[in-house]
């Protein structure tokens, strides 16, 4: 019989991906959803989708009973909408909502999840500056820092009841698809493509194919528990990123939109997402034997672009 995987947030574009190579592993996937039928229209027949309301463990805590692994990724997109006041509580509140869901399920069943998965960002540790960023660094203070923090003790309790669990920091996912590549190649296709703010921000970025293997790796892994940034060993300043991007569409990277028109336009978002960065390296991925397939960004958005 083949261990079962419960995963949440599985329609967006991770769990898609991360579905897809569960299943290919021959895993049981349980998809947690709203929607039963997007995520039967996403994933197809080889999951089981079960509905949630996102916040009980109503409905579905029996299917945590024996199971191999939790995966959480379920959130509020951060990236789409001005942050409002309520903006950013239903992005808070999505989260810890899922946490306490998956705290109820697990305390509900007898024999508990081997292993839990818990998404957070490498935003947890603020805008850095060039500071070199492990896990070991200290967390930032502002809205993203507190976000994944509160994100990440969601679900610490769980610790408690024997359960191991990491927690994935994960930085700029590149992928056929990806929301920050849709929107950056635009300009680019009509040639008045560069970097956003200064452009001396760094961005921390992962292929998505390495995403999927970090995640399989830590599943797997049953030695590694704590905090992984999951992020590629080499992050860039966001205008050498751009060049790179330039150089593979080949098309000049030359314009740039000023910090103060992004903040005008899209206000604290700009400032935590867009013009702050940080320098953020997997060294506990890489300490375990994790090998990144895409280490650097040339080869990455070849393939990403190919």
């Amino acid at each position: 019989m083949s261990q079962r995987i419960v995963v949440t947030g599985g329609t967006g574009f991770i769990g898609k991906k991360l579905c897809e190579e569960l299943i290919s592993e021959e895993y049981e996937v349980v998809v947690l959803t709203r929607n039963l039928e997007k995520a039967k229209e996403i994933l197809g027949e080889m999951v089981t989708p079960i509905h949630w309301d996102g916040k009980s463990s109503t409905g579905w805590f029996q299917y945590v009973e024996d199971t191999y692994a939790i995966i959480n990724l379920a959130g509020e997109n951060i990236g789409t909408g001005r942050w409002t006041r309520k903006k950013k509580k239903i992005i808070l509140q999505s989260r810890i909502n899922a946490g306490k869901a998956i705290i109820e399920a697990v305390t509900n069943v007898k024999k508990k999840p081997k292993v839990m998965l818990q998404a957070s960002g490498i935003g947890i540790y603020g805008n850095r500056g060039d500071e070199l960023l492990d896990e070991s660094s200290p967390l930032g203070s502002s809205f993203m820092p507190a976000l994944a923090r509160q994100w990440e003790q969601s679900v610490k309790v769980i610790e408690l009841m024997g359960v191991r669990v990491a927690y994935l920091r994960t930085g700029v996912v590149l992928g056929e698809g990806a929301e920050f590549l849709r929107r950056t190649l635009l300009p680019f296709r009509f040639f008045i493509g560069g970097h956003l703010g200064s452009g001396n921000q760094w961005i921390s970025w992962i292929h998505c194919e390495d995403e999927v293997r970090a995640i399989k790796f830590l599943l797997e892994q049953e030695v590694l528990n704590g905090v992984f940034n999951l992020s590629g060993p080499n992050p860039l300043k966001y205008k050498d990123f751009f060049k790179t991007l330039g150089k593979i569409m080949k098309r000049p990277s030359w314009f740039h939109v000023p910090g103060f028109l992004l903040k005008l336009i899209l206000g604290e978002m700009a400032k935590e997402l867009i013009l702050s960065g940080q320098r953020a390296i997997p060294k506990r991925l890489l300490e375990a034997g994790f090998e990144f397939t895409y280490p650097e960004l040339e080869s990455a958005l070849r393939e990403v672009l190919k």
